[in-house]
This record gives structure tokens, sequence and C-alpha cells, in this order.
């Protein structure tokens, strides 16, 4: 960038701070006083951020972090140390830089926030960009986050939405993303039955995004009877297991046609006795899914695996082209969304009311936003 474009960026936002939520170590996140980002370069968005949603992964960064967070660096970002949390957002296009012709300011937006090479990289050649072994993470290893007033991204970063669709739910695009990719990975179609292991978030998200794709027979396990509660509200016909009391495998078995068990099962929880349920509780030559993010390895009985000739299969993020889709499956009404928020809070109480509620063992909370307006 020459001098006269630095001079017209300084110009245009001035030295104007904002408020925002940064991590600097495991429980010690802080709400700050910060700049405001500078004014879009080409390629660039810069947006004004309107509600965030706490994500699991921004939990296990208050609790135990960093994680993701990168300490050195990231070899394409460049970010690391202290980092403005917040993946799952959306707002208004404030201005646009020279080249940025699908968005412009006004326009109400959803964020992909994928941050990665475009070209050059094996797996972003093939489209596959969530792959890529350079991938960074708005609100993870970025300058910017949700959990902030202003979010300067890459142009692919944002995507329009329609005015179907209301402010909170464009928050809700990226954990739905998450929900809709596991279900193809899983290949639910019209007629499916289908376990999710995790009543939290995700999994609720996803026996939603199950019913979206044609799913008749639903059932969810959790050791959290409060968070069943929240399932059978959502959604009256799942069938709900809580694994303290009953067999996950036993009460699937016993529901479906000829007792063998469901044709996809999703663990959304990292945790592996939720992946033995699934491995239980799925037919022969179903399908496991795993969404979670497990902590260590886990010892899985592969005698059944072979025996049972299942496909157990890895669902890592979403493709990135996942975003116009779930757009429309949120605004539709097919995958009703905002049915998992529980609660809205502001970003000053946003710890209290937010990260320590959610950590909560009572699990009397699923979603949380925080509205960035007040």
């Amino acid at each position: 960038m020459n001098e006269a474009s630095e001079l017209t960026r300084e110009a245009v936002t001035g030295t104007d701070s904002m408020k925002a939520l940064r991590f600097h170590a495991a429980k010690d996140l802080r709400v700050e006083d910060v700049a405001k980002p500078p004014a879009p370069g080409p390629g660039e968005v810069l947006m004004r951020n309107w509600y965030v949603g706490i994500c699991g992964t921004d939990l296990h960064e208050y609790s135990y972090g960093p994680i993701f967070i990168p300490t050195e660096p990231h070899p394409f970002s460049g970010a690391h140390g202290t980092q403005i949390l917040g993946h799952e957002f959306g707002g208004v296009v404030e201005a646009v830089g020279e080249g940025v012709t699908h968005v412009k300011p006004g326009d109400r937006v959803s964020v992909q926030p994928l941050i990665m090479p475009r070209k050059g990289d094996y797996y972003s050649d093939r489209g596959l960009f969530h792959l890529s072994g350079d991938l960074a993470l708005a609100g993870l290893s970025w300058h910017s986050g949700g959990m902030a007033e202003w979010a300067l991204l890459n142009d692919y970063n944002v995507e329009p939405i329609p005015a179907e669709m209301s402010d909170e739910e464009a928050a809700l695009v990226e954990p739905a993303a998450v929900a809709v990719y596991a279900c193809d990975r899983g290949e639910v179609t019209a007629g499916s039955s289908v376990l999710v292991t995790g009543a939290g978030p995700i999994g609720a998200l996803t026996l939603l995004a199950a019913k979206a794709a044609g799913a008749v027979q639903l059932f969810v396990s959790d050791i959290n009877d409060t968070r069943l509660g929240f399932m059978k509200e959502m959604l009256p016909e799942v069938v709900t297991i809580n694994p303290s009391r009953d067999n996950v495998g036993d009460v699937v078995r016993a529901a479906t046609e000829g007792g063998v068990g469901c044709d996809v099962a999703i663990e959304c929880v990292g945790n592996e006795h939720a992946l033995k349920a699934c491995l239980d509780a799925v037919r022969k030559q179903g399908v496991v899914v795993q969404t979670g993010l497990h902590p260590h390895d886990n010892p899985l009985d592969w005698f059944a695996v072979t025996f049972k000739d299942v496909d157990i299969r890895g669902s890592w993020a979403y493709p990135t082209h996942y975003w116009p889709r779930v757009i429309r499956m949120i605004a539709s009404g097919a995958l009703p969304a905002s049915r998992v928020i529980t609660k809205r809070i502001t970003l000053d109480t946003a710890v209290s009311e937010g990260f320590n509620a959610l950590l909560d063992p009572a699990g009397t909370q699923l979603k949380i936003l925080i509205d960035l307006t007040k």
C-alpha cells in the first residue's frame, strides 16, 4: 500500500477506539478499549458487528487456553497472543475496499470466519478451503473478531442476508453450517433415522438440520436432563435418552425398523462414551459422524466397526460455499435456528452472564448471544 492510500485509510477512520472482549490467558478475558480497525483496503470489508454467539470453542479457550489461539505468529495471518474472540457473528457493512462488488455499505451480512490462502495451497486450489493447512479463523487467529464493535474482514468472509432473516439469525449461520455439514457427511436423507449424542447448541442444530434433510426418526442423548428438556421443547417428536439411566443403543434399536439401530449417528460432544454409544446404536452399514473435538485419544471397539461394516467419518467445520445454502435454509424456516437461543446479553456482562453461565454444570443455558448494539 502506498503512502497516499495509508493516509486515506487513517483519514476515513481517525483514531477512534472500540470496545472488545479479548483473550489474555485462561480465565482471563477482558472488555477493553482497543483501536478501531482501519478503513478497508482492496478486497476488504469493514463491518459493524451486531450479534455474536458464544461457541464451545470460545469456552474451551476461556477454560484451558490458549488452544487454537496461536502463541507464535500464525503462518498465514500472523496473529498471536491477545485475541478478540468471537467467530459466530453478523452485522452491517460500513465500508468496502477496492474490488469488492458483492456487498455494499448498508448491507446486512453473516460472517463466514475461515481465512486461508486462496490459491497456491493444495486444498484451496481444489476449493476445499476449510482443509487448508494454513487455515486461520476470525475470532481466534486473526486481527478481528465478533466480540467487538467493529471487524475488518476479507470480502469472501461476508455474505449478504435477505430481508427474511433476522439480525440474530445472521450470527447463527456459522454453527448451523457445522450442523448441516455433519448431516451431509452422514448422508442424512428423506426417511433417515438419526441419533445425535450431545444436547448442546451444535447437537440441537444438528437435530434441526437432520429434520430439514428429511429425517423422520430423531434421537438425542445427554446426561443433562435440563438440556434434554430443551430438545423436547424444540422438537416434540425427538426421543430423548439419558445414558446415565438407559442404554442408548437399546433405546434406539427398540424404536427402529427391525430393531437394527439408526441409519446415522452423529457425535456432537467430543466424549469417548458418546462416540461408543454412536457405534453401538448405528445399524450395520450405517454411518457414524464425528463432529465434536476430542481432547485425547479415544479407544474404540474396532472389531465392532469391522463386524458392523460401518463408515466412520470426520466432519471438520464446513465448506465455505455453504453460506448461501444455510442462509436460505434459515430464512425460509426450514432450519429454525433461533430456537436454540436461550439468552441475550451485552458485551460488558459477557464473562459473568455468558461464559460462566454456559460453564455452569446445571446446563440451564443453550445458546447465548451477545448484543453489540447496546
